[in-house]
Parts: structure tokens; sequence; C-alpha cells
């Protein structure tokens, strides 16, 4: 065998190949010696999550079932080296849950920081293997026990669990919420101030570019373009179940806003080419009528629907600006071209929209601010760990959490196609 007389915590990276060959793993002498400088002490530390998760990323089921099989019987054969370096076997019951784990660090993020007495697990809180002095997000052979909801689930770190059934209530949220935001316009149109009595207000982009007839339906193909692009970023992105539920959470949140901001005050129409005045609906029954046509022709002029009243703010500039940040956030930064397309529709599609006098320009600027700001505050606070299970968190941000408790950390842009035809697709993308 290989360098059987020295100690394997002592072999360089040439021994460790030829323990490799020896064992019937070859193929692999490439990867692990020449490529990642494996010798004894980290040979000895290795587990079978590092064979699996980044960067080594073995996709053999079979080849990592029998190295990991063969790391155990070395670990076996030198017991008192693991101790010296300060792992443990596998199998010893101090090792607890994962492979080689040199200590175990209890972790109660929950402000109470209190645990549950004999099982020693964290409520809403995560026991945390460390391996060495690997970060507790980096490697992939971090493992995690999560219990929230009183459930325990087992996950790898650097694996995303897709959560489809919070996909599907932040689903059920959005739609809730444009529903309710159509009823709440119809309630606006019947309150919209009589142009002769309360004309325009003065707006210096207003005043000084004159009206574009056909800018706002530019402004909406801009949109559609934009959602074009989220689409099929959304087909091919291998965590879309997050994306998409990320998307329908923000969208709702920002459209709630706007109804209590547009029910509350009415400003006067911006422009006279718009043909409104306040228009009273029979019953209820004729209100619904009418807030179901506005939903399903999604508010556009393209669609054929026609709204007055629904000025604070801007629900074209939420939609274009919210697009423009999902493409540019969940691609790779080297795609530029991408993201300059993104930008480019988004800044004109705001121009139009106010190029067509649909919108006094605080409309259009509080929509820009607040959707930029609470897609940058989510984010932040969903790539910050630390933060997801405070109790501050549960408090101010009950959805967040909801939503959030299972991320670890942020998403990384990885692409697959997600059908099994045809072939060379799923060969060309993964």
């Amino acid at each position: 065998m290989a360098s059987s007389e020295d100690s394997v915590s002592t072999w360089s990276c040439k021994q460790v190949a030829q323990w490799l060959k020896e064992e019937g793993f070859g193929e692999y002498v490439e990867l692990l010696c020449t490529q990642h400088r494996l010798d004894g002490p980290s040979l000895l530390a290795l587990t079978e999550a590092d064979l699996r998760g980044p960067p080594l990323g073995l996709t053999v089921l079979g080849d990592i079932k029998r190295l990991t099989l063969a790391l155990r019987r070395l670990q076996r054969q030198n017991q008192t080296q693991l101790e010296e370096l300060g792992l443990q076997l596998a199998d010893s019951p101090a090792a607890g849950l994962s492979l080689g784990a040199a200590r175990v660090e209890w972790s109660c993020d929950g402000a109470d920081r209190r645990c549950n007495g004999s099982d020693r697990l964290c409520n809403g809180t995560e026991l945390r293997l460390r391996n060495g002095d690997r970060s507790a997000y980096g490697s992939g052979a971090l493992l995690c026990h999560t219990h929230s909801n009183g459930r325990c689930r087992q996950h790898l770190a650097g694996r995303l669990d897709p959560e489809v059934w919070k996909t599907v209530i932040s689903t059920i949220y959005v739609f809730f919420v444009f529903g309710f935001t159509s009823f709440v316009m119809v309630i606006v149109h019947e309150r919209v101030p009589d142009m002769r009595t309360y004309p325009p207000l003065p707006d210096i982009f207003l005043d000084s570019v004159p009206r574009i007839p056909w800018a706002f339906a530019m402004a909406e193909a801009c949109g559609l373009i934009l959602c074009y692009m989220f689409l099929l970023i959304l087909l091919l992105h291998k965590h879309r179940s997050i994306l998409f539920r990320r998307l329908c959470s923000l969208m709702g949140t920002v459209f709630l806003l706007r109804c209590c901001t547009m029910f509350v005050t009415s400003l006067s129409v911006p422009g006279q080419h718009l043909k409104c005045a306040s228009k009273t609906y029979g019953d209820t029954l004729e209100k619904i009528q009418r807030a179901m046509a506005i939903w399903s022709g999604f508010g556009m002029t393209l669609t054929g629907v026609q709204t007055c009243g629904d000025y604070m703010f801007s629900g074209h500039t939420v939609v274009i600006t919210m697009l423009n940040f999902f493409v540019t956030e969940y691609t790779p930064r080297t795609w530029n071209l991408i993201h300059t397309i993104s930008w480019v529709l988004n800044l004109f599609g705001i121009f139009f929209i106010l190029a067509a006098h649909e919108h006094y320009s605080i409309d259009v600027f509080i929509a820009f601010y607040i959707t930029t700001r609470l897609f940058l505050y989510y984010h932040t606070l969903a790539n910050t760990r630390a933060y997801q299970h405070s109790r501050r968190a549960r408090i101010w941000f009950p959805m967040f959490s909801f939503f959030e408790c299972n991320v670890n950390g942020p998403v990384p842009n990885q692409y697959h196609w997600p059908f099994n035809k045809p072939a060379f697709m799923k060969t060309l993308i993964g």
C-alpha cells in the first residue's frame, strides 16, 4: 500500500495521489491532488459533503459512495492521528451528524437564547456542525437541522429547499392584493376631483415636456419586454421557486401600500387630455364587475383598461422597476448586455410614463424610490443569515421571516434546462 510506513498526516500530494490510484480512483487524481492540492491531513478531513458540493462537485453517485467508504476505512486505521488533528470519526457518538466534525456549536439565534432541555435542540434555530476552521455557511460539509413550526428538516447548508408550498402562498397573496387594488381603483374613480374646480397641479416636467400621445403604450411595451426577460430567467434558473416567491411577496407588498396612498389622497388629473370625471357605480356587484375587468386586463391600456384617480403612486413604474431589479439581481454579474438592456428599458419606461402625462413626476419618483428601497432592504436581510431568525425580524417583518427562514444566505445564480427534451438544450444549459 502507498506509504504504509508513513503517517497519513504527513503524506504529501503525491502520496495521496498514489493512494487514490491504489484504491481505484485514479481519474480523480488531477481534480483532488493537482487542482486542489489535497495532502494527508486534508484527506483525513475530507467528507462526503465535500465530495458532493463545490468546489469538487462529484456527480457519479457510485464513485462518491465508494470513495467515502475508502475514506472511512482510512480514518478508522488512523484514529490517533484524527484525534491529534482535532477530528473525530463519523461512527463515534461525539462526531454527531457530520463526518469528521471537529466541534459542535450550539447556536440559538432567537433573542431569548433558550434551548429545549434534554434534546439540546433550539426551537426555530439550527444546530451547526463546523469542520475545522471552515465558515458555517461556506462549505457543503455544513449540516443544519432547522426546526421551525414544530418540524425538523435536515439539509446541507449549500442546498436550497424550493419550498413550493410557500411559493403557492405568495402567489395567492399577490393575486389577492391585485384584486383588492383593482377594487380600490374603482372606489378612487368615484372620487376623482372635478377638472373645472381642480385643474392639473404645477409640475416642472409636465409643464416643460410636451405630451407624446403614444408614449404610454411604449411604456407598457417596455414593461412587457422586461416581463418576458424575467420569465425566461425564471424558466432556466435552478432556484426558480425562491425567485418567484420573492417577486410575489415584494410586488404584493408594494401594491398593498399603493392601495393605501391612492385611497387616502385623491390628486387632480395631471393632464387636460384625460377625459376623467367622477363615476358612480350602481351597487357593489357593479363595482366588483368593474374591478374584475381591471384585474383581468392587468390595469394596462393595451388591454383596453382605462382608469382615473390612481395617481399616488405609479403602478406601471413599480412593475417596470421591480422586473428590472430581478433581472439584474438573478443573472451573473458578467452579463453586462442583459443588464444594460434591462436598465435602458426601465429608464425609458419611466420617461414614457411622464412623457404621456399620465402621472405626476412625484408619482413616478415615489414609486421608483419605494420599489428600489424595498427590494434592496429585503435582499439585504435575506442575505444576512443572523437576522432572519431574530425576534425583531419576526415582529417587524413576519412575512419575510416566514418566506426566508430556510434560505441559507444569497441565492446562487445557477441555471439548468427544466425539461428532458430537447437533449441538446439540457447538455447546453445543464
